[in-house]
This record gives C-alpha cells, structure tokens and sequence, in this order.
C-alpha cells in the first residue's frame, strides 16, 4: 500500500528530527504510528473515505495529532509540519541514517559543524579526515564510516525483499484486477525470495494485453517508462525499483514461468537434461527434436516440465543449483517446511525494554495471526540504550507475564507467554545476568551486541562459551549482519555449527528482513548436521509478526523441513525438547 509507506516514510523522517532535538516521548510516538500504518490491511485512504478523520483517529496507535497529518497528506500529498523540520536541519536522513554508527544526534551534530547533508558530503569529509577531531567521534570511528559508506556503495541498487514486497504485491493485484487477465504472477528472484531483488519480474496471461500494458505504464507511482510494447513493458517506480511485465501464451506458462524464476544456474542445469535426452529447453516449452523438426513435450504447467525431465518438482525457493537438481532425480526433495506451520515465536519484545507494545498487546496481535505460543526476550541490562533488564526487572517482568497468561486465559484466547530473554553475551562469552535468574526462565536466547571486531578465533570461542552454559537455549542472530548496514563479524560458522550439535543449542533464523540470519547456506548445513533452528520474528512491534514468512522463506532456501524447526511444534513437544536439550 504505497500511500501508508509514504506516510509511514515521513513519520520516520519526523521522530529522526525529534530525536535530534531530544525531545522525549513524540519521537517513539510517530514511529509507532508508521508501524501501525505499515501493517494496516488497507490503504488509508479507503479509511478516511469511509469514515473522515474520524475513522483514522479511531485506529489503535494513531492519535489526534498524527491523525491530523495523515488527513494532511492525502489532502495535499505533503506534510508541512515535516517540510518545516527538514528547513530547520536541511540533512537526507534517509540515506545518513543507513551509514552504521551514525544516530539522530551524531547526523545532527555533523551538520551544524561542518555542514554535512548527505551521503557524499560525509564521504568527503571522512576521506580528508575531518570527522575525527569531533568530540564524540575520533579515528576508528571515522575509519567505521568510511567501511559503512563503502559497504552501502556495495549493496546499491537492491532491495531488502521484506521492504519492497507489499509493494510489488500491490502492483501485482491491481493487474490481476483489469479486465481480461486470466492470471499474473510474480517471478524472478522474488518468487524464489531471495533476501535482497535487482528489480521484479511478473507474468500475464490474456487474450487482450494492450489495455494492460497501457494501465501497467500509467499506475500510480510510476516515475519511468523504459519500455511499453504489447508483450513487454518495463517501469521504474519512486521508490528506485524496477519492474517488468510480461504476457505470455497460456500454452507456454509453466515453461516461461520456470525460465524467468530462474535461477539462471538453476535454468542451465535444466537445459543440460533437456539436450542430453534429445530435447530443447526454452521459455517456450520443452520439445523434442526430430532432426529438423520439433514436437511440444511440455510446458503448460511447471509440474509438466519437471517430470517430462524425469525429475520431481522442485520448490521456486529451492531452485539455485545447490544439490536440489540430483535430489530431485532420486526422489530425495525434502518436504520443505511450510508457510503456515509454525506453532511459535521465541523471540518477541516488548515495551519493557526498545519495543513498542506491551507484553499483553504482543500476545494478542500473536493470537490474531494464528500462533499457539510466543517468548517475551526483552534484552537484557549491557544494553543501557534499550532500557535493559537487570535482576529485579526481569522478575517483576515474570510476575507480569503470569498476569497476562490468566488475564487472556480468562478471556479465552488460546495463547501462551513463555518467560524469556535475550540475554547480552559479554566480551569473554559470559551471559550479563547470572544463572539462578537465567534458570528461572522458560527460554533463554543469547545474543553478541557488541566487540563485533574480535578476531574470527575470539569471536568463535565468545560463542561457543555461551552455548556452553545449560541455561542458553537459542543464539539468536548467530552471525550479527545487517543487510545493506553491516557485515556479518567474523566467525567460523561450521565450528558454531559444530558446537551447536553437540551442546545442543539451537540457531535461530531471525526473520527480519534487514536480518535474515541465519544465511540459507548456513541453514542447509545446519539441516546436514541434524542442528535444530527456531524461526523468529526478532518482533518490537506487533506488525513484525508479518516478517515470520520471510523467515520460512529463508528456511525454505536452506532445504529445512518442519522437523528442523523446533518452534513449528506444539507448544508441550517444543518445552519437552528444550527440557530435555538442558
């Protein structure tokens, strides 16, 4: 819904601004209206056409203020409260605030001393040196800049797939919607969910595709028309991503919608078989060659195709050329862990520490989106920044969650909440909060929040000891990277995973799409060495409960089953498992 993304961007733009001024409380109350805005179910628009201003005031989160500006927004198409901000402190928070290490007050105190706006001016100015006699800042973390400015130069021109799904999505349904298209589907890296997309691809059938090409060039949010034919046209929206539509004859779907769901390595293998059993693969369909003649095998479906090519077939996610190929010649495909099975959420925070909701509100929204059980892991008290939990708090945090457990039991809603944390793994590999609290918890996750820089055999053994003390559970976020942010730190995964196995400890795959850790290499090797993983939100707000499926996705990718994944059990079989694994 590119309207609430819209407003939902401004909001963040504001609650930056704010915090650069250190106004308390505002900043965290716009951010949480952008959350509301981005997990809303329809464009606000439709709700204020409804109900006016009224209608919008009436959605939880949202107050009288925000509410006011929203209706500002779909009036005039801008916000004058926010221009007014950006006149004040004329910066591109979008792009600085990506650069790691660089928060409101630092963006801030860059541009009043040496008259930093964007991302070219801090490069310039890191490159001379100039960053480093700030008060606040100095050499390493000029020379953190200048790795983060090159890391994102590295990343340009991709998109986080979690980020920019809804809004290929919602290009999708609006073609679906026009008259005469019989079917649109989405293809290409994003039909096989990668983590980061180049551009998106979708395929049309009908029978009439001028109309559709024509309203397809002319959507809302088009800023670029870089082809417009009857079969083919290509758009580049506002938000920089480029996408391509196709229409395709109904007899060739299934073999035009494996060839451009790629991968292209995936596709090569594929045309192998066909040539050494006398055929020929292309978007078309798959033929036979009879000398100079060619007889259609297959192609009107994916399923034809593959088993025209004696294989089985083979999940979009799986299709990268990494084994799925000859597993699917023996009949060996795992059954790939499904959108829809996961009982749990073992890693969900809350108000209590950096989240935006309380223990109460999260178990609700959980309930709401068809989960058994979630883990409250709120971080723990290293992480001064997020308001982290020391002993006492943590235990009046148990009280509370014992509280909401009869409240909604009461109630009838069929939810449980696990006492839990995300307990701080210190620079030597002890956890911050001692074990005589840590025992008293259901789950405990750990995680490495800091010193990402130790060397690959420090940072190995700093996690290993962790997973050493029968009170952690999960690691949460096992390799640390921030996708388009930061690098993974340096680690031998095959060690951890190792070391897993035999204490074990389960590897978590965080399901945020910034995250996406563990990597879907990582994952086929847990699944190779019987290590168990957990898919998580990593939730601060009840919208990133919608993240979970990319968190499948990633599983999905690394050829995990249901087995695999210890919280898309029922709740007593998950407990039993952690039970027994301490």
């Amino acid at each position: 819904m590119a309207l609430n993304n819209s407003i939902a961007e401004i909001f963040y733009g504001i609650a930056e601004y704010l915090d650069m001024d250190n106004i308390p409380f505002k900043p965290r109350a716009y951010e949480r209206a952008a959350e509301i805005l981005e997990g809303l179910g329809e464009d606000i628009s439709e709700t204020y056409q409804r109900g006016g201003i009224k209608a919008i005031e009436e959605i939880p989160g949202i107050g009288v203020s925000t509410a006011e500006k929203i209706e500002e927004f779909i009036k005039t198409g801008r916000i004058k409260y926010f221009e007014d901000l950006k006149k004040k402190m004329p910066v591109d928070i979008d792009s600085l605030r990506r650069v790691e290490g660089l928060g409101p007050q630092s963006i801030k105190k860059l541009y009043e001393k040496l008259k930093i706006k964007n991302v070219k001016d801090l490069e310039s100015a890191a490159q001379k040196g100039r960053i480093r006699d700030l008060e606040g800042f100095g050499e390493k973390s000029e020379e953190k800049i200048l790795k983060s400015l090159m890391f994102l130069e590295k990343s340009s021109g991709r998109f986080i797939l979690g980020f920019t799904m809804p809004e290929i999505e919602e290009v999708v349904e609006h073609i679906r919607k026009q008259k005469g298209v019989e079917k649109a589907i989405i293809a290409g890296s994003v039909r096989r969910m990668k983590e980061t997309i180049g551009d998106a691809d979708i395929l049309v059938i009908t029978k009439n595709p001028k109309p559709v090409m024509d309203y397809f060039v002319h959507m809302a949010g088009v800023v670029k028309i870089t082809a417009h034919g009857e079969t083919k046209s290509a758009i580049k929206l506002k938000s920089g991503l480029n996408i391509d539509l196709r229409v395709v004859p109904k007899e060739s779907y299934g073999a035009a919608l494996n060839y451009f769901t790629g991968s292209k390595a995936h596709n090569i293998a594929l045309r192998e078989i066909a040539i050494r059993k006398g055929m020929k693969l292309n978007e078309y369909g798959l033929f036979k060659i009879h000398g100079k003649k060619e007889t259609f095998v297959a192609g009107r479906t994916e399923e034809d195709l593959y088993r025209a090519l004696g294989l089985r077939y083979i999940e979009p996610e799986m299709r990268e050329d990494v084994g799925e190929i000859a597993l699917a010649k023996e009949n060996k495909l795992p059954k790939l862990i499904g959108y829809g099975d996961l009982h749990g959420d073992l890693q969900v925070q809350t108000n209590w520490t950096d989240g935006s909701n309380s223990i109460e509100g999260m178990a609700r929204e959980a309930a709401k989106q068809g989960l058994e059980y979630i883990a409250i892991t709120d971080h723990t008290k290293r992480l001064a920044m997020t308001g982290g939990l020391d002993e006492k708090r943590i235990v009046r945090q148990m009280e509370e969650i014992d509280k909401v457990n009869k409240k909604l039991k009461s109630e009838g809603i069929k939810i449980t909440v696990l006492k839990g944390s995300e307990c701080d793994i210190l620079e030597d590999g002890s956890l911050d909060l001692p074990d005589s609290v840590l025992s008293q918890l259901d789950v405990v996750g750990a995680s490495v929040h800091s010193y990402f820089n130790l060397s690959r055999e420090d940072q190995t053994e700093r996690i290993r000891r962790a997973m050493e003390n029968k009170n952690v559970d999960i690691i949460f976020h096992p390799t640390g990277r921030i996708i388009q942010k930061r690098d993974a730190y340096d680690v031998d995964i095959d060690e951890l995973i190792r070391h897993a196995k035999k204490t074990g400890t389960i590897l978590e795959i965080d399901a945020l799409p910034e995250r996406s850790d563990l990597k879907d290499e990582y994952i086929r090797k847990c699944v190779a060495a019987g290590v168990s993983m957990a898919i998580d939100s990593d939730a601060h707000s009840p919208v990133h409960f919608q993240f979970l499926k990319y968190g499948i996705a990633q599983a999905r990718r690394g050829f995990a089953e249901k087995k695999d994944i210890m919280n898309a059990w029922p709740l007593e079989k998950m407990k039993k498992f952690i039970k027994n694994r301490r």
